[in-house]
């Protein structure tokens, strides 16, 4: 066994794993680390603030199924990459971060920019700990990426203290990646699944964001050709059936009447997939809690008293639900059109601002000038905010991870790192984002970034001075709003000033050409829609109270 130096014994590591990029800052702390990233195949990417690192470390995660790597120094660089690490670790995307950490024999004590790191990322992350030898690394650094990819996915954390980072040491053989085994549930519990749903009346699917991450898309919409069962998808579930399929019930969870106007209401047995709590309570769509459910997901479901389930199905979604598209093809059944009620009132709204010419523009003629420019392979990114609502209500998806919604820890700033990310993974798709004009100035710094890589992502702002969806919510409550007004830098010049092109709407017409425009350019760009919220995105009168936050 030949001495190396611990820092080179851990990016082989990351190499063994498959690591592509690592996102991050550099720091004192991690001299070791980036001077090991520099003399190997893993890309390291410099950010302009640790935030968006683990956004772009969540984004990678998301798309590709294999852990992003972020990394930050100790102290606040390390903690200003928290709000992205608990996004990854609610979101279900596989990430694991770095940080630095000072000498071992200072931790005890008092200590220059010392924190507590493994403390600190204990509640947002599945699993983490401290390098605190550096014969530990092989061990340590598989079980960070095992842990992270392993179904629920999610973050991960290994502290780098830097005296153990610098060590020498007589390093063995490294271990070898290994794919992830999905197991599958027996074959009593696959015809129990199925002898329920074969003796329901009216049964209903609920996609969530489990089934795109394990990529059993074509299975789902398999098994909604076969039974006749039509499926209804969360806001992270967008485009795991096609929009235009006669079995697509729409997106809810918006409002209290999303679920009666899908069918849910009359339904007997939902059958869930890959759903979620962290996105939306069951006691929306099972309130009386008398409905007999059938879970498929990937691990065993979280308890709650409206979501008691009769059968679950664990293992591998895309093998159990062609199972039970088989065992149930024999049974098919007809979508009631009164399900059909929720997707019929949202499209018919979504098609009628094609003509809408007022100014500032109304969500609707913003998403469908999106729509008609996005092929139905390109990606659009949602950060935060009202907007967040109106795409997960109005925007038509039609293939998986294709319309891109943070909704379980949802935080604002999350759209542009995002879209960096997405356009390292699929530069051969167009990648867009809309963000608010509060949330875009998060994290507008990584411009120059998105500039210096060459991703050419393409920045929707909507702009009315207001943090729009506390506005909405303020009105609804008190019939006033307080604390909630800003005033915004020029978008179009500071977009130029990072060497973007900058575009601004002075009609509704101006959204379709420079989203046009803008698609063919080989630079990153920004086009500023002033937005008029007046419009409900709720559409209360119709559906109700809402009942998520933004």
């Amino acid at each position: 066994m030949a001495e190396r130096r611990a820092s080179d014994v851990f990016v082989e590591c990351l190499e063994a794993e498959g690591v592509q990029y690592v996102f991050g800052i550099p720091g004192e702390e991690t001299l070791d680390l980036n001077e090991s990233l520099s003399r190997s195949s893993v890309r390291f990417v410099p950010v302009r603030h640790e935030q968006a690192a683990a956004y772009m470390a969540d984004m990678y995660g998301r798309l590709t199924g294999r852990a992003g790597v972020c990394l930050g120094t100790l102290g606040p660089g390390a903690l200003n990459l928290v709000t992205a690490v608990a996004d990854a670790f609610l979101d279900r995307a596989p990430l694991v971060a770095l940080t630095g950490q000072g000498d071992l024999e200072r931790m005890h004590k008092e200590s220059h920019q010392y924190i507590d790191l493994v403390d600190v990322m204990r509640p947002i992350t599945k699993w983490n700990a401290s390098l605190t030898s550096p014969r530990i690394i092989p061990e340590v650094v598989r079980k960070a990426f095992k842990v992270a990819e392993a179904q629920k996915p999610g973050s991960t954390h290994i502290e780098l203290p830097e005296d153990v980072m610098g060590a020498m040491l007589d390093a063995g053989p490294l271990p070898v990646r290994r794919t992830l085994r999905r197991p599958e549930p027996s074959a009593p519990e696959l015809l129990k699944g199925a002898e329920t749903i074969r003796r329901a009346l009216r049964p209903v699917v609920l996609a969530g964001n489990g089934v795109a991450r394990v990529g059993a898309a074509p299975a789902l919409r398999e098994f909604a050709r076969s039974t006749g069962i039509p499926v209804a998808e969360t806001f992270m579930g967008k485009g795991l059936i096609d929009d235009d399929d006669p079995m697509a019930l729409g997106t809810v969870g918006l409002q209290d009447r999303d679920y009666a106007l899908a069918g849910f209401e009359q339904a007997d047995v939902v059958i869930t997939v890959g759903y979620d709590l962290v996105e939306h309570a069951p006691s929306h769509w099972n309130p009386h809690a008398d409905k007999t459910i059938v879970c498929i997901d990937t691990v065993s479901p979280e308890v709650d008293e409206h979501f008691m389930t009769e059968v679950d199905l664990i293992g591998d979604m895309y093998h159990v639900l062609l199972r039970l598209a088989e065992e149930c093809r024999d049974v098919p059944f007809t979508v009631p059109q009164d399900s059909r009620r929720l997707t019929e009132l949202v499209r018919g709204r979504f098609e009628a601002g094609r003509d809408d010419d007022s100014f500032p523009a109304q969500p609707p003629r913003v998403l469908w000038e999106l729509r008609a420019a996005l092929a139905r392979d390109d990606i659009l990114i949602s950060d935060v905010g009202l907007h967040k609502l109106w795409i997960g209500r109005m925007f038509p998806a039609y293939e998986p991870n294709t319309v891109l919604i943070a909704n379980g820890l949802a935080g604002m700033g999350f759209a542009l790192p995002c879209a960096i990310a997405a356009k390292l993974v699929h530069p051969e798709r167009n990648v867009v984002t809309v963000a608010g004009d509060g949330g875009f100035l998060m994290n507008c710094q990584e411009l120059e970034t998105a500039v210096r890589l060459g991703t050419p992502v393409v920045n929707v702002v909507w702009e009315n001075c207001q943090y729009g969806s506390i506005v909405w919510k303020q009105d609804k409550r008190f019939g006033h709003h307080f604390g909630v007004d800003f005033t915004n830098p020029d978008f179009v010049a500071l977009a130029e000033s990072f060497g973007c092109a900058g575009l601004r709407c002075e009609s509704a017409d101006d959204i379709g050409r420079h989203l046009e425009h803008a698609l063919t350019l080989e630079r990153p760009s920004l086009i500023v829609v002033p937005i008029d919220y007046s419009v409900d995105v709720a559409l209360s009168e119709q559906l109700g109270a809402e009942t998520v936050a933004t």
